[in-house]
């Protein structure tokens, strides 16, 4: 009786593993469409941060998919670079009606600095950084690292991608609501001087009757390597204003941006 007990743990033992990796092993069918599901939920995911949703998911898709990730490099008209072609000149025109109704004042050369500021790789990279699409890039075989540079270096084109793949599922309709709610913000307070806060001052002072603006060294602080400046600079008649940068040349326009600002000077940085 001895003998036999060995036999029926082992039997017992053997049915519990068979059934254990029975239970490990998803149907192929089940597998699938939880696949679907998944995919299905985050392009949903996606159209809610874009503020779209696609009657042909697969303008999505593609405005997401590098070159990397292609099985062959030649269905290169596979990945986000046609789009990015598409969605560049629509960002242009859309920005440039934008533009032309919100400063009904300004001249061609404003209009046209303001534009450039606006559809450049930064600010599209703004763009797509702020409705967190970084991680919705599909990509190929590359390490961690690079991947992850990969994906900060193409977020301008991405984004132009976006703008492309909306204008073909809905239209130029569709295309303006998007870049208007991610954009108008940024039409409004542009993130850098739209003219050299230097020559501004120096216009202004000009046309004040005043002497040209003085920069001189306030302050020299950090290793040699990694140096910090502080520069003030003068006017007649007015307070100095101090800026510090990383060198003089850029201490010195933060230094005028300050005059600016603070003297109210028209044509300055958030001047509009």
């Amino acid at each position: 009786m001895n003998d036999e007990t060995p036999d029926i743990q082992t039997s017992s033992s053997s049915g519990e593993a068979s059934h254990k990796s029975d239970a490990g092993r998803e149907p192929a069918a089940v597998k699938k469409k939880r696949t679907k599901i998944s995919a299905k939920a985050a392009t949903a995911a996606i159209e809610a941060r874009i503020g779209h949703k696609f009657a042909d998911a697969s303008l999505l898709a593609t405005a997401f998919t590098h070159v990397s990730a292609l099985k062959s490099a030649r269905k290169r008209g596979d990945s986000y670079q046609r789009m990015e072609f598409l969605g560049d000149h629509v960002l242009g025109l859309i920005v440039s009606d934008m533009l032309y109704r919100a400063f009904p004042n300004a001249d061609e050369g404003e209009l046209s600095k303001r534009l450039a500021d606006l559809v450049r790789r930064e600010s599209c990279a703004d763009v797509a950084k702020s409705l967190g699409l970084v991680d919705d890039i599909k990509l190929g075989a590359v390490g961690a690292g690079a991947g992850a540079r990969l994906r900060k270096s193409v977020l301008g084109d991405i984004c132009e991608a976006v703008i492309g793949a909306v204008f073909l599922d809905g239209g130029y309709a569709a295309a303006a609501q998007f870049v208007e709610r991610n954009w108008t913000e940024r039409m409004r307070k542009p993130r850098r001087p739209l003219r050299d806060p230097k020559t501004v001052l120096q216009e202004w002072a000009q046309g004040k009757g005043l002497p040209t603006p003085v920069y001189r060294e306030v302050e020299r602080t950090g290793p040699h390597h990694d140096p910090q400046f502080r520069v003030a600079v003068d006017l007649p008649g007015l307070a100095p204003a101090e800026g510090v940068g990383g060198s003089k040349r850029a201490a010195e326009k933060v230094a005028a941006s300050v005059m600016i600002e603070r003297e109210g000077v028209a044509g300055g940085p958030n001047d509009g």
